[in-house]
């Protein structure tokens, strides 16, 4: 039934390149993309998002292509595109709606087609489908079908990949599902869990994405609350954390694609159905004032310290939205420097990841490499880069002027009892 069955997938990003090379062990594989560039450089084994190996490259027969009608043979299509939100946080559809008119116009009779995208509840029904049906020319569910199946891959996260993670498939009616489930558990080992309706998936990924922006929501606000008690918030939480039962969850930046917008997303469809969230818009209002508070906090502390703000300079570490990944999108990292800038400090920003081509194509920011950092009188350390896990209080020696000043450790990677005694530490 599968051997003879070509599989394209559409976006390749960070969710659908993996995908892409999963599937590729057991079938042939057409990997799409509107970027040209993105299409040429995987053509020959480069990866920016650094989610494939070389290796795995080697091993590939993925037709990478820019070119729509190569998908005119696949008959399962997987559509991967990113999710994103407007100026006034509601749902930006554009990707989505043009791979689904990019689909619609060159799938053939009988294709399956998949969301993995984030949606929100009803968009695969409400909005995919009457595209797909409006461009092909056919009926959904007699010429061809849907089914949804959430991405759970997260960037970095070597361990918990594509095939190994347990896959949620729903379809448009029971057959579609029970061939989601024969198609993706060829490929992966975690198993495969049939979710009862594709709104039912729709929503599952949702809340498995809020689920964490209102957890760490939670501890930035105790953060908030600890910093007016002088106490230390990692102090708190190794305490409470002795207990059996207690869900450990630190203060954090939470930005990256997925969290964020699955948080608008279904408090834009709550409104839409007459409820206006209370517990999840919370959650994210505080998540997005963290960026703003660090970088007041840092300025107090600098004036206590008699530092000039007119003359300050502050070095920034990390700007990706996630530790050990080059993913800029939807960084809070940049929250804190604009909201310094805005009070005249100069910023130096570092990350041994991120491209200098992306920083300036998503914050107009200019990257530095650790040797063109000049010394500071503070240094925020806001994403725990592998490099500077085991950089340690070493790496402050060359980054503050007479090695001595304030350092923010974000997340809590430093060890206080080895902080050298003319540096002030401060962490969330």
């Amino acid at each position: 039934m599968l051997q003879n069955l070509k599989i394209a997938v559409v976006g390749l990003g960070y969710v659908g390149l993996p995908i892409a090379v999963a599937f590729n062990q057991k079938y042939p594989v057409i990997g799409y993309d509107t970027s040209t560039e993105r299409v040429q450089a995987l053509t020959i084994g480069l990866d920016k998002t650094n989610e494939v190996s070389r290796e795995e490259f080697r091993k590939s027969t993925i037709l990478f292509t820019a070119d729509p009608t190569d998908l005119n043979d696949a008959g399962f299509i997987i559509i991967a595109v990113p999710a994103s939100m407007d100026e006034e946080k509601l749902p930006d559809l554009s990707a989505l709606e043009g791979a689904c008119r990019c689909v619609g116009e060159h799938m053939k009779k009988g294709a399956v087609v998949v969301l993995e995208s984030i949606v929100a509840p009803g968009m695969t029904e409400e909005i995919c489908i009457p595209l797909l049906e409006k461009y092909s020319g056919f009926e959904s569910g007699k010429e061809f079908f849907v089914g949804y199946s959430p991405a759970r891959i997260s960037p970095g996260d070597k361990k918990n990949c594509f095939t190994k993670i347990k896959k949620v498939v729903a379809g448009q009616n029971e057959d579609v599902t029970d061939f989601l489930e024969l198609v993706y558990g060829s490929v992966v080992t975690g198993g495969i869990h049939k979710a009862p309706s594709i709104r039912v998936a729709e929503t599952a990924k949702l809340i498995e994405n809020i689920q964490r922006d209102v957890n760490v929501a939670l501890m930035n606000e105790l953060a908030l609350i600890c910093e007016r008690l002088k106490i230390d918030t990692q102090e708190v939480l190794e305490t409470a954390g002795s207990k059996r039962d207690f869900v450990k969850v630190f203060p954090d930046l939470v930005g990256g694609q997925g969290v964020e917008v699955a948080s608008f997303y279904m408090a834009n469809k709550a409104r839409m159905v007459g409820h206006n969230s209370e517990v999840i818009l919370s959650g994210r209002n505080i998540n997005d004032g963290m960026g703003k508070f660090i970088a007041q906090s840092l300025i107090k502390k600098m004036i206590q310290e008699n530092i000039s703000i007119a003359d300050g300079r502050v070095t920034v570490l990390g700007l990706s939205s996630k530790e050990d990944v080059p993913d800029l999108r939807n960084s809070k990292v940049i929250d804190i420097v604009k909201e310094l800038k805005e009070y005249g400090i100069e910023v130096q920003l570092a990350d041994p990841y991120a491209s200098e081509e992306d920083a300036e194509r998503y914050y107009e920011s200019v990257l530095l490499s650790k040797h063109q950092l000049k010394p500071a009188h503070a240094v925020i350390l806001a994403v725990p880069h592998k490099p500077y896990k085991e950089g340690g209080w070493r790496q402050f020696e060359d980054l503050l002027f007479g090695q001595q000043g304030i350092v923010f450790d974000v997340n809590g990677i430093l060890d206080r009892k080895k902080k050298p005694e003319k540096i002030r530490l401060w962490r969330l």
